[in-house]
């Protein structure tokens, strides 16, 4: 499982890199296309890159002072597809969520209703 800003360097990369070869990108281009919530320095960059490596999701042939030589690995691209199927799936809708409280809730009181009637009857 990645954290937020390793997610979104890597929907970058994957933006940057498509085709399945390597490409050829800069740092500069990476960091500015971040959000500015989640904007990082050089340093940072090297270490998200240098993690997704070592998940297995992207390759990284060489590294320069500026520029990146990597490719997408089919791991880095099974995990935004899953993500994007997970954000898409949702199982219920708030107005199948809400309905099944009012049932659940309104079967409840009946059922406590009825509990009650037949222990006066019964007199129990």
């Amino acid at each position: 499982m990645l954290d937020i800003k390793s997610n979104l360097v890597l929907k970058i990369l994957q933006k940057e890199c498509k085709g399945g070869g390597y490409k050829v990108v800069d740092k500069s281009d990476i960091i500015s296309s971040l959000p500015n919530k989640y904007r990082v320095d050089d340093e940072g960059l090297d270490q998200i890159i240098t993690f997704l490596e070592r998940c297995e999701c992207v390759h990284v042939k060489y590294d320069d002072d500026n520029v990146y030589c990597l490719c997408i690995l089919p791991q880095g691209n099974q995990i935004t597809e899953n993500e994007e199927k997970n954000k898409h799936s949702n199982l219920f809708p708030w107005p199948c969520k809400l309905a099944l409280f009012a049932f659940a809730f309104f079967g409840g009181l009946i059922g406590a209703i009825v509990g009650v009637v037949i222990s006066q009857f019964f007199h129990l």
